[in-house]
């Protein structure tokens, strides 16, 4: 559904949403952001703090992609992107130019919706949502290299198998998957290149290659950030002109290919380092899309959690996860992202007997979190200062806790922990709303999970 959101009623916002609606059959005129609307697009007219509230809104939430008509410079472009619009498109009278916007907003997020993307990869958290119509973009309506950044664990391979199917840069061939971190150095030119027969010892017969095997399709090189400096000033010509030689030969062979990599380097950190050939990556990085961790994405969590528990079963039906058990997984730590995740399913369906849903003692011992031992004397409380009001902290505890050797420091930290699981236990795991709750911005409360639990 593509809808428009009229902001003000001014004589020139009414024509602009009329002309709007003139251009483009079907579009449905709202005055308020529905959230259960997965699918809209916002369009309209810049208006100050009201604009930019919507924005956020939109933002925090991921469900909407916002395109904002403007026809007057009261707000700067840039703060508007950044406040979470998709694009800023001037009013000039003509209504082509951003229907031809929303055609496009409208056609990423079908793509986005599609079982050629949601049966490869799961999840619908914004923070994915957001990389999946980077990609989507970059495969169907671009024509150059993507590189792929990410964790280990967090889908990479899966984001090119992805772009490959949608895109239309590369052709109808296949998509071949080259490993980087197993290219032998002294074989290298035959696995990429391919060779040509007695081109050397053991040559006995011609080998095509990952270029030549790509032609017509998509070429992914995985981990590209552990390919040697050598190999990679070679790949420089095949990369930027698609012509090769094959080892033994001299004879020019020619392959197209969409190219895309991958890796959980930082490149650019590793350019500046001189591991990495600053020439090679500005090759290879038309357009770079960085996939979330888990940690990003805690409303995919469950889902996921399912999905692999019903996975290891061989069972169609998604596992009932009790509110402890639930809880528990949002709040866990996964330093291999999905890998990590699904072998926590796995361990869970072993213990797992059934039926009914998943308990907490269906979670190994190790899996479990972790949990404060109770003050071994009740005491008087203390009055501890809290974002609503006050919370008593027993005297008794703060009285362990000195005993143990913990400094004000400790202290500090323990309550601001323990605030923390409160306010996302209180969100149902959100970390947008919790972030809220504790007055703190959710890459702030972001950072501070991820140092914990590091």
């Amino acid at each position: 559904m593509t809808w428009i959101l009229g902001l003000d009623g001014t004589t020139q916002g009414r024509e602009i949403v009329e002309a709007l609606c003139q251009s483009r059959p079907g579009l449905a005129k709202r005055t308020d952001p529905d959230p259960a609307d997965r699918s809209g697009v916002v369009v309209c007219r810049a208006t100050g703090p009201d604009l930019l509230e919507v924005l956020a809104t939109a933002r925090d939430t991921g469900s909407h992609v916002i395109v904002v008509v403007r026809s007057l410079p009261s707000v700067d472009p840039w703060q508007l992107l950044v406040a979470g619009a998709a694009d800023v498109v001037p009013w000039q009278g003509d209504p082509r130019p951003v229907g031809a916007r929303l055609a496009r907003v409208d056609e990423v997020e079908r793509i986005v919706d599609s079982a050629q993307v949601t049966d490869v990869i799961l999840g619908d958290s914004p923070a994915l949502r957001d990389a999946l119509r980077e990609l989507v973009t970059a495969a169907r309506f671009g024509a150059g290299p993507i590189l792929i950044l990410g964790e280990t664990g967090t889908g990479k391979e899966l984001a090119a198998r992805v772009a490959h199917a949608v895109g239309g840069a590369g052709g109808p061939g296949d998509l071949v998957v080259v490993d980087c971190t197993t290219i032998v150095p002294t074989l290298s030119g035959s696995e990429l290149f391919g060779h040509e027969r007695g081109a050397f010892t053991g040559a006995v017969g011609t080998r095509t290659g990952a270029f030549s095997a790509a032609n017509g399709g998509t070429l992914m090189l995985d981990e590209i950030g552990e390919l040697p400096l050598d190999l990679q000033s070679e790949l420089l010509r095949v990369v930027q002109e698609g012509t090769y030689k094959r080892v033994g030969s001299d004879r020019w062979q020619r392959s197209r290919f969409r190219l895309i990599c991958a890796t959980q380097r930082d490149l650019l950190q590793e350019v500046h380092a001189g591991r990495f050939r600053a020439e090679f990556y500005y090759r290879i990085a038309a357009t770079t899309v960085r996939l979330p961790p888990l940690a990003a994405r805690q409303e995919d969590i469950g889902p996921l959690f399912r999905h692999f528990f019903a996975q290891a079963r061989g069972s169609a039906g998604p596992a009932m996860l009790t509110e402890p058990v639930e809880r528990a997984l949002r709040g866990r730590a996964y330093p291999g992202n999905l890998r990590d995740l699904r072998q926590l399913a796995y361990r869970v369906a072993a213990r797992y007997v059934g039926p009914g849903p998943v308990t907490p003692g269906d979670l190994p011992p190790g899996d479990r979190p972790a949990v404060a031992e109770p003050a071994a004397v009740p005491g008087a409380t203390v009055e501890a200062p809290a974002a609503n009001g006050v919370t008593p902290v027993p005297a008794a505890w703060i009285a362990a806790r000195l005993q143990e050797g913990g400094t004000l420091k400790d202290l500090r930290e323990q309550v601001a922990d323990a605030a923390v699981a409160a306010a996302l236990d209180e969100t149902g795991g959100n970390v947008r709303a919790a972030a809220a709750l504790l007055g703190v911005t959710d890459r702030a409360l972001h950072l501070r999970r991820a140092n914990r639990r590091g």
